[in-house]
């Protein structure tokens, strides 16, 4: 289809030879299919037409929801969807959108408030995460649940083997004081299920006045191998002790863990539970380092000390006192 406002589009059905994308071969970084998504009617251009699931999912014509999407890809062949600037749905049931295709990559076009934003309206909505080598970056993920909280925004189920999904660069939200997340991402309880998950450079903002018991970003649920944590900022705006912000581990063990780069701000004053991530094991591996957190907990801890994971140069406020700046945590020796 012709797109008159930038000249004529196309899908390139022939490939490239010798073509780079800031310095990347474009057959290296996206060797299949490219699909567009877009709602925006106050983005259609002339030329372009209105965006519809019964679309080619070009640029000039755009599907209108991602789950759609998700559907036109073929597994393996490395396809990626875009999602235009603007572009909104509400995430209104269980599994309203399945990341069941392998090997695909959701990129959000935008920033700020402009970028794909997924609204959750109930407790139960979801995004279900059921192949591996998944990813979804620079979105907006808002909590809006009327009467409770979110259970999970992502969701791997028990026993669906889901291997490195990672969410990048994405922002979660909770909606109001009283509408919001409990989770952002809950992984299944079969061992290795949920192997490789990234959680990387994502915001996540809590503005609940009374958070939920399990108010934690990431919960693993079961025995996880190559597990990344970094470079997230994650905000409290209210005390909820003993519950850490980052990733809960229960009794699983993790190996090859990275965690690194985190920056967690809360009021908690509880002292049993690490305030960027809990449980664990004591046959973990991996290392934890350069991260900081900041709260309220005398003698509090950034995380447990008796998971056999490395520590370097790791900042928390241990002493319960405001206004001061973090001390090494675990101590220096």
């Amino acid at each position: 289809m012709a797109d008159n406002y930038r000249g004529p589009a196309s899908n390139y059905p022939s490939g490239f030879t010798n073509v780079t994308l800031r310095g990347m071969p474009i057959t290296q970084s996206n060797p299949g299919q490219a699909f567009w998504v877009s709602n925006n009617t106050s983005s259609v251009m002339p030329g372009h037409i209105g965006a519809s699931d019964s679309n080619p999912g070009t640029f000039a014509a755009p599907f209108s929801t991602l789950d759609f999407a998700v559907g036109a890809c073929t597994a393996g062949r490395g396809d990626i969807i875009f999602i235009k600037a603007g572009h909104a749905e509400t995430v209104s049931t269980a599994a309203f959108v399945a990341l069941d295709v392998a090997g695909i990559a959701i990129v959000g076009l935008g920033t700020g408030n402009s970028r794909p934003t997924f609204s959750w309206s109930t407790t139960t909505s979801t995004m279900t995460v059921a192949a591996s080598n998944i990813s979804i970056q620079n979105c907006l993920f808002i909590g809006t649940a009327a009467t409770t909280f979110v259970a999970t925004a992502f969701s791997n189920a028990n026993a669906v083997v889901a291997t490195d999904f990672w969410i990048e660069n994405c922002e979660f939200r909770d909606n109001s004081a009283t509408t919001g997340f409990v989770a952002c991402f809950t992984g299944g309880t079969t061992a290795n299920q949920s192997d490789g998950f990234g959680f990387v450079d994502n915001r996540v903002l809590r503005s609940l006045t009374s958070p939920p018991a399990a108010n934690t970003a990431v919960v693993i649920g079961a025995a996880i191998s190559r597990l990344t944590f970094a470079s997230n900022f994650i905000s409290n705006k209210a005390a909820n002790n003993n519950i850490a912000l980052g990733f809960a581990l229960g009794s699983n063990a993790v190996q090859s863990l990275q965690c690194y780069g985190n920056r967690t701000y809360s009021l908690n004053t509880g002292t049993t539970a690490g305030e960027l991530f809990s449980g664990g094991s004591t046959t973990s591996s991996g290392l934890v380092y350069d991260n900081y957190s900041w709260h309220l907990a005398s003698s509090g801890l950034l995380g447990p000390v008796s998971t056999k994971l490395g520590f370097a140069q790791n900042f928390c406020t241990i002493t319960g006192a405001a206004d001061k700046s973090p001390l090494i945590n675990p101590v220096a020796v």
